[in-house]
């Protein structure tokens, strides 16, 4: 699987399904080497997702960014991963992730278990799943969503690497020096074609959220040096500078550039666009000026 250095992440729970399926093979057609879904709480089921989404490309990577291990079993992720794989001639990137106890408890219902202990069970008991279906051709890959050194350090040892999300390329240099050199590292880098300062900053935080507030976000942002004031109010300016890369071209070329020195492996941009949720559209005007077809 080639997925090159620079990706795409974004939540199409906003269009069509038809919608859906021309905008990945835009994503394929400038050259991107993947594309990264997330699963919301109240949106699409992923993996049905990304199985359409692979029938209606032909090249293009597709990466869960992340599948909830609280959505399915251990056994149901498995028999997803393998038919998916199989189907798209291994195309498909399945990271996995325990999101937040807010998510898992009160919207989903279950007990949000201890994340390394958790990850490290579900991740050997995928490994033991029987699975009867044809097999692909190849291991399919696993990535887990990764922010602090002990999860780090179990992709590092039981998957192909690492997705961490809403991080820095600070963090990213961190990330490489747990995981190893042969790892793949994969951050997420929220990007904006901006260069009003003030409006930059009013549509990176209409982007963001509560994101950061969080709770696995916050506390890995804590230690990356950001304090309790920098999330009091509506985001300090310097927490939202840090998180979305907004400028012209080249300033945003230059953070991708900061990640991918730091160690990453495929930086996965997801582009802020106009509309009333950050999800209504992406822009697709700077994944054109972005896209490795145009290096």
């Amino acid at each position: 699987m080639d997925i090159g250095k620079l990706g795409v992440w974004f939540m199409t729970d906003g269009m069509t399904a038809a919608g859906a399926a021309a905008f990945a093979r835009r994503v394929e057609q400038w050259g991107y080497g993947a594309l990264w879904l997330p699963e919301p709480p109240f949106g699409r089921n992923v993996l049905v997702h990304a199985a359409w989404l692979l029938a209606n490309t032909e090249r293009l990577v597709v990466a869960s960014g992340i599948a909830n291990i609280y959505g399915r079993d251990p056994l149901a992720m498995k028999g997803a991963q393998v038919a998916l794989a199989e189907q798209s001639a291994g195309r498909f990137l399945l990271g996995i992730g325990v999101s937040h106890a807010p998510s898992v408890e009160k919207t989903r219902g279950h007990i949000y278990g201890k994340p390394v202990p958790t990850m490290r069970a579900y991740v050997e008991a995928m490994r033991a799943a029987r699975c009867t279906v044809p097999q692909p051709a190849q291991q399919p890959k696993l990535v887990l969503a990764a922010l602090g050194p002990q999860m780090l350090a179990l992709a590092a040892e039981v998957a192909d690497g690492a997705h961490p999300y809403l991080t820095t390329p600070e963090h990213t240099a961190r990330a490489r020096a747990v995981i190893g050199a042969k790892k793949w590292l994969c951050p997420e880098q929220k990007v904006l074609l901006e260069t009003d300062a003030g409006e930059a900053r009013r549509k990176a935080r209409g982007a963001l959220g509560r994101s950061p507030l969080l709770p696995n976000y916050r506390r890995n942002l804590l230690s990356l040096g950001f304090s309790d004031d920098d999330f009091a109010g509506n985001l300090s300016d310097r927490l939202v500078d840090a998180l979305v890369a907004w400028g012209d071209e080249a300033a945003i070329r230059a953070r991708i550039r900061e990640h991918l020195d730091a160690g990453a492996t495929h930086v996965c941009i997801q582009p802020i666009g106009e509309g009333p949720t950050p999800y209504s559209s992406a822009d697709e005007r700077l994944l054109q000026l972005l896209a490795p077809a145009n290096d």
